[in-house]
């Protein structure tokens, strides 16, 4: 699991973007971002100008961050979508999507990637009926996601699914909320993906 000891809310502010890294608090006026919407630091408000290498390198720790996975786990995806006959940047992206702890997230059973990996970690999430408790699983059309029944009495899961009207469920999902029940019924496209990311830039860092 992809451990960080800085605040969350800092990364949101050097990454320029929203990360929704603190659950519910993201949602409110309460977000640090919407208070202070530039980079931490003394120099935080200054104009800079980055180079090539700068906004590639902001490009891919933005992404990295989003989806909560070290830098390790990070390269391994950009080598398996490298291989994939898919255009890689999109690839990295749909494969990142596909992770358990992220559509568990997205489905509005967890306040945030970080909660839902602990929640996937701790065997309360079934899917195709099968108890995984590994958040990197991918998942695949046709895939049934359910929270099973220890998980049901949690209350962080019961505060997720309340908080959950706040937010978009995208086409490529299906949630019912009140089973905790969600399916998977296509794969994400790039239009689906709402992480506003230049994933060729990405593709670039790594090609140096």
């Amino acid at each position: 699991m992809s451990c960080v000891n800085k605040s969350v809310c800092k990364i949101c502010r050097r990454e320029n973007l929203k990360l929704f890294l603190k659950g519910e608090r993201c949602y409110t006026d309460k977000c640090s971002f919407e208070r202070r919407p530039y980079p931490p630091g003394q120099h935080g408000q200054s104009r800079l100008k980055f180079s090539e290498f700068a906004l590639q390198l902001r490009e891919k720790q933005k992404t990295k961050r989003y989806y909560g996975v070290s830098e390790k786990q990070f390269r391994r995806y950009v080598g398996f979508a490298e291989k994939s006959k898919e255009v890689t940047g999109l690839a990295l992206l749909k494969n990142l999507e596909q992770r358990l702890d992220n559509v568990v997230a997205t489905l509005g059973f967890a306040s945030s990637r970080k909660d839902a990996r602990q929640i996937v970690s701790h065997g309360h999430v079934l899917v195709n009926g099968k108890k995984v408790n590994i958040p990197s699983y991918s998942v695949v059309k046709g895939d049934t996601i359910q929270i099973s029944g220890n998980g049901k009495e949690m209350a962080r899961v019961m505060a997720a699914v309340q908080g959950a009207a706040k937010r978009t469920i995208p086409s490529w999902l299906e949630v019912d909320h009140g089973a905790l029940k969600g399916i998977v019924k296509d794969l994400p496209g790039r239009e689906e993906i709402t992480l506003p990311v230049e994933e060729n830039m990405i593709v670039e860092y790594y090609s140096r």
